[in-house]
Parts: structure tokens; C-alpha cells; sequence
């Protein structure tokens, strides 16, 4: 690992994009708790809504503003008049105004030519910084566009006067050698913030996330646990620990009251955690395997690749079928037993008998009832 000498600016959306999944509606009160929770992480900058939904919208995004949170907050805006006037007296910093940029938005959702979105960037971002907004471009579809017209879209946004540009792969179909040799030919052709904005689609947003920064991308977007549209968004978590740990990059937050926000916006959004998901899922620093329990309990080192503690968890032994006898002793050590190996093996059968016939790991009462019956 290098580390590296920049900050990368987390630009956490789970409040738009996050939002935005399928059959998830977050209340005022969710809103606000867990823009609140985010900023506590040190989460620099929250993208919380889309002012042109409608007044309820503006009216729980002018709440959040009231929080006076020291995070930034930045609304997203399709790139038209009427969406950037709806974004006016909110209280926010900074507007994302988005324009598809693949000749197959161009063509055949906006039904207009690549001359028109550099008319329209030209213009539209003129006028929000007129209004005093700073200013970011959204390239949606960026990852199916030509990569000389995302240069000349840059060049019309700086000459406009927005500060970043967003590369959006909006439909999750890239991969990290591609994303970083993209983002390296942007980060040749301008000095404005280059944001990295990735969807899950083939279970590569976090990958693709860490190859932007990688190649010179200044600001990451994520969300919590990865919700998103369709497969989700690159996730908060894994982004974070991804970047320090793998790079060296800081990111100046502090992931350790993680587990709340993360149960937070579980329930609110009404989507389960897995229990195989990376950092946060339920089993994913439990241990069953006896090689592996009898080598962790010698040195932690021996099968940790991440530290729980970074995300507020723990290492949890487990018994079952794959348990060896110094997972039992040690099981019966934490119970205030003491067990010999001979005890131990004859405990693991009636272990293993358990686990087969009610497809779940013992309990504390399961386990004295084992020993009762030596």
C-alpha cells in the first residue's frame, strides 16, 4: 500500500440515489436522522434530493439545510430552466445539473444533437452560477459516450464556470481497467473535480470507485450499505475502508458508529441486509472453520484481511459443522467451562448433530445442555 498525499471527497447520495431504488421512501424524520448520522461519520458532502419532484421534496430538503450540518449538501437538477429554479432558496451549496452525454441519450431519450448539449451546458450553467449556485455537471451515460465529446463537455462546463464534472456509468456496465484509463484522459484534459459516480450492475461499483480515484478522480459518490437504483450504487463502506486501506487515500471519516446508520437506513428503506455482505453483513466476520478458528485464536493476523473494529464490529466464533475441538474449548471457555479434548470431541459430535438438524448454530443454553448429557 502507498499512501497516497490527497484527500478523496466522499460525496454520499443515499438520500437521492439511495432514494431513488425501487420501493423505498424515506420519511422527513429518516431524512433527518440519517443526514445527521452521515455528517457525524465526517462524510464531507450529502447529495439530499431532487428539488423538481415537487414542494414536499423542496420543503424536506430546506429541513435538512435547517440542520446546519457541517457537511456541504448538493441537490441534482436534469439540466433545464425549470429544474434550477426549483432549486432556489433551499439552502444548499451546490447544484448538480446532469445532461445525458452517449449519443444514445442524446439521440434517443433527449432526441437533440451533441451541438445541443454543448449549447444547453453552456448556457444553463452560465445561469446557475448567476443564481449563486456552485456548480457541478452530471454526464449521465458517460460510460457508453465518446470519450473526445466528454473532453469537449468538460472544456464548455469550465469555460461556463462550474467547478466538477460527474462521470456517470448509469448503467453499470464498466469495469476498473476501463474506468481508470477514462478518468486519466479527463484528468489530462482539465483541472476541474472530477467526480466518479458508479452503479453495481456487474458487481463492480466499489471497484470501479477506487480505479477513479486512482487515476486522479477528486470526489467519489456512495451510498449507505450501496443502495441504488437496480443493483445499487458503489457502497459508503466499502468505498471508504477500500481507499485507506488499499491506497492510503484519507477520506477523513471515521466508519466506527457505522453499524447504526447502516441498520438506520436498512429499515428505513426496507432492505435487508445480506448476511454475506461485505463489512456490514451479519456473518461476514463469523468463523465456523476449525483451521480457521484454531489459527485466529493463535493470532488474529492469521485470517483477518480487514479489522472489524474499523467498522464498530467484532470477530464472532461460531460452532457447527466445520468447527474443530479448539473451537468448542474455546466456546465453552467464554461459558465459564472447562473442557478437556476428549470432553470437547464428544461435545462436537453432539455439535455437528445440532446444527444439521436445525440448520442454525447453537446456543448458550444448547451448549450446557450438550455438556449436561457428557
Amino acid at each position: 500500500m502507498k499512501t497516497q498525499s490527497r484527500q478523496i471527497i466522499i460525496d454520499d447520495t443515499t438520500l437521492r440515489d439511495g432514494e431513488q431504488s425501487a420501493g423505498v421512501a424515506f420519511s422527513l424524520d429518516e431524512k433527518l436522522a440519517i443526514a445527521t448520522q452521515l455528517s457525524a461519520l465526517g462524510v464531507p458532502e450529502l447529495e439530499i434530493g431532487i428539488p423538481a419532484m415537487g414542494a414536499v421534496e423542496r420543503e424536506e430538503i430546506r429541513a435538512i439545510a435547517a440542520l446546519a450540518l457541517p457537511s456541504k449538501l448538493l441537490v441534482w437538477s436534469r439540466m433545464r430552466r425549470d429544474d434550477l429554479q426549483a432549486c432556489l432558496g433551499l439552502g444548499v451549496h451546490k447544484v448538480d445539473l446532469s445532461i445525458s452525454a452517449s449519443d444514445q441519450h442524446i439521440q434517443h431519450k433527449l432526441k437533440q444533437s451533441r451541438q445541443w448539449v454543448l449549447d444547453t451546458i453552456n448556457e444553463l450553467v452560465r445561469e446557475a452560477k448567476q443564481l449563486g449556485f456552485d456548480v457541478c455537471v452530471g454526464m449521465e451515460d458517460a460510460s457508453r459516450a465518446d470519450v473526445d465529446f466528454l473532453m469537449q463537455m468538460a472544456e464548455t462546463a469550465q469555460q461556463a464556470g462550474a467547478s466538477r464534472i460527474r462521470f456517470a456509468d448509469t448503467v453499470g456496465i464498466m469495469e476498473p481497467f476501463g474506468v481508470f484509463e477514462t478518468i486519466k484522459k479527463l484528468r489530462a484534459a482539465t483541472d476541474m473535480e472530477i467526480e466518479m459516480h458508479a452503479h453495481d450492475d456487474l458487481g463492480l461499483a466499489t471497484a470501479n470507485t477506487l480505479a477513479a480515484a486512482l487515476a486522479g478522480a477528486t470526489h467519489v459518490n456512495t451510498t449507505v450499505n450501496g443502495l441504488g437504483e437496480r443493483a445499487g450504487n458503489a457502497a459508503l463502506e466499502e468505498v471508504v475502508v477500500g481507499l485507506k486501506q488499499l491506497y492510503g487515500f484519507d477520506t477523513r471519516i471515521n466508519l466506527a458508529r457505522f453499524p447504526a446508520l447502516s441498520g438506520l437506513v436498512a429499515n428505513a428503506s426496507g432492505d435487508a441486509i445480506g448476511t454475506r455482505k461485505s463489512l456490514i453483513g451479519k456473518n461476514v466476520f463469523s468463523h465456523e472453520a476449525g483451521i480457521h478458528v484454531d489459527g485466529l485464536l493463535k493470532d488474529m493476523n492469521n485470517y483477518q484481511g480487514v479489522d472489524p473494529a474499523i467498522v464498530g464490529r467484532s470477530h464472532q466464533l461460531v460452532l457447527g459443522k466445520h468447527s474443530g475441538t479448539q473451537g468448542v474449548i474455546h466456546a465453552y471457555q467464554q461459558l465459564g467451562i472447562s473442557v478437556n479434548r476428549s470432553q470437547a470431541q464428544l461435545l462436537l459430535l453432539q455439535v455437528k448433530q445440532f446444527v444439521t438438524a436445525t440448520k442454525r448454530p447453537p446456543s448458550a443454553s444448547d451448549l450446557n445442555h450438550f455438556h449436561q448429557n457428557l
